[in-house]
């Protein structure tokens, strides 16, 4: 059963003081998610909608199921306090509270029962991945084209965005979050690709562009990966073959292990990668998207170098350039990318 956010907010549970109290009203005041029922009411909503032939986005399943959750859930499921307008709440994330709410706090109950009482196991940077990715990352080619802004997923960086209500104990834990995530939304974009007949070049070339960065990072950090470059012109059995391959990384990554020398070896690694963006033979529409991930990859491993040192690396001038590069693809500059990723790199060396 779903019992819905507000079985969560007393102050003596997660509406109170303190950053082992306060996770509810962390969420309600400053996250994001807590909106996502509210888009469906605005203007782009609404036109978008309109050009889908839908009535309303706040009742359609093609809408809802991301924005309004329990709109998809089985009303025998739902008790009268969970809400749809609540948007993306605490069950969408930790699951129907039905089995562990009365229990979860008990002294006797260790972190495992509670998972085997159906709480998700967020801890568990596979598990949290996946909670996270099928709606950040798939969006029907339909609904991009009505006018849905293009979606990004990227675990890490967008965790760290997040106002956060949990704490990630364990040292490297981005390092970790950022790999699983690359895996995972490759995974996802195979998936959409492999069931898709109508693929245009721009959704070959992200996925090119991804599962590029994979093989490369992974390749340059002595990580064992079964994600291949790809060669050629990608079809149906790359894409459905990707699936397995992405899943599989994913899961080595959640758990993989990182120092500040295996992390600044591979953040000096893609840096020099200069030369793939001065090579003739490739498409400038497969370069840019391979720019824009190698673009986030650097900055979550100078996020991840930053926190280790307690000091940040002193590259942040040259890695704005990069992003402003990547802002936006439609008329990609290769070269100058390359030329400003040697900068990047010659930052770096100064930086120590």
């Amino acid at each position: 059963m779903f019992v819905g956010s507000l079985g969560c907010k007393s102050s003596s549970c997660h509406g109170g003081a303190g950053p082992k109290r306060s996770q509810y009203i962390t969420w309600s005041r400053q996250d994001f998610h807590t909106k996502a029922y509210a888009v469906l009411l605005n203007a782009r909503s609404e036109r978008i909608a309109d050009s889908l032939g839908i009535a309303s986005a706040t009742s359609s399943a093609r809408c809802t199921v991301c924005h309004s959750p329990f709109q998809s859930v089985a009303p025998s499921r739902l008790l009268p306090t969970a809400h749809p307008d609540e948007g993306v709440s605490c069950e969408t994330c930790h699951g129907a509270a039905g089995g562990w709410l009365r229990g979860h706090t008990r002294t006797d109950w260790s972190y495992n029962t509670r998972v085997a009482a159906g709480l998700h196991d967020l801890r568990n940077l596979y598990v949290r991945a996946n909670a996270c990715v099928a709606c950040h990352q798939n969006l029907a080619p339909e609904i991009s084209k009505a006018g849905h802004p293009d979606l990004f997923f990227e675990l890490d960086g967008q965790s760290v965005a997040e106002p956060k209500h949990w704490k990630d104990e364990e040292p490297w834990t981005g390092l970790r979050q950022w790999l699983t995530g690359q895996a995972v939304a490759l995974r996802e974009m195979s998936w959409a690709l492999a069931n898709d007949p109508q693929n245009d070049d721009f959704a070959i070339a992200r996925w090119d562009g991804l599962a590029w960065l994979c093989a490369t990072a992974t390749s340059a950090a002595s990580i064992p990966s079964p994600v291949s470059q790809s060669s050629g012109t990608p079809g149906l059995s790359d894409f459905t073959s990707m699936q397995t391959q992405a899943d599989t990384l994913a899961r080595r990554g959640s758990t993989s292990n990182w120092s500040e020398s295996s992390a600044r070896s591979l953040l000096f690694a893609l840096a020099a990668l200069d030369g793939e963006f001065t090579a003739k033979g490739t498409a400038n529409l497969l370069l840019g998207q391979r720019a824009k991930r190698l673009v986030f990859a650097l900055d979550r491993l100078t996020n991840a170098l930053s926190q280790n040192r307690g000091a940040p690396l002193k590259i942040e001038p040259e890695l704005n350039q990069l992003f402003q590069d990547v802002r936006t693809l439609d008329a990609f500059d290769a070269p100058g990318f390359a030329t400003h990723l040697r900068a990047f790199r010659a930052a770096l060396d100064k930086s120590g």
